[in-house]
């Protein structure tokens, strides 16, 4: 599931409430307002669209060009793709191939979560200068994929020159 916005005020956050000022999300304040409606637009889609225990995070991305998008993960007992994975595919298949800064929200209101390491790996292979908006409560802040993965393997700087 997924969804797209060209503007950060959507039709869909009318009629949502604020997250609550001392839940998981009370570090929206902190943060850059883009990176703030980021997580606000990630933290919709898994209040509204996380269902049971195939759907229970949400991811949401910016393009270069400003668009939001988002998407859930789809959980399945041999692994599934992480919010973060389905986003990259969501973002490809709505013609988004660069990102900017990425965010996932796990269900139930717990908040921003980091990215696994499978997550990092593949957000650092295809968009190396991508942020990653990570933390809690008023520690919520932007960072570098690079930065969760220090001494990260590059598989662009690995690959064999072409004959």
């Amino acid at each position: 599931m997924s969804t797209q916005s060209p503007h950060p005020e959507t039709p869909e956050r009318a009629g949502d409430p604020t997250p609550d000022a001392a839940g998981p999300l009370a570090g929206l304040g902190a943060l850059d307002p883009l990176d703030a409606e980021l997580v606000w637009a990630a933290a919709h889609v898994a209040r509204t669209r996380c269902r049971g225990d195939d759907h229970t995070m949400a991811a949401a991305g910016r393009s270069r060009d400003g668009r939001i998008v988002t998407a859930v993960n789809a959980y399945h007992f041999t692994g599934g793709p992480c919010a973060e994975l389905v986003l990259i595919g969501t973002a490809a298949a709505q013609g988004v191939y660069e990102l900017d800064t990425v965010v996932a929200v796990g269900d139930r209101e717990r908040g921003v979560v980091p990215p696994c390491g499978r997550c990092r790996q593949v957000l650092l292979d295809y968009f190396p200068g991508l942020r990653i908006v990570v933390g809690g409560g008023d520690r919520l802040r932007s960072v570098p994929v690079a930065a969760l993965l220090p001494e990260s393997y590059v598989w662009a700087d690995h690959q064999l020159p072409s004959a």
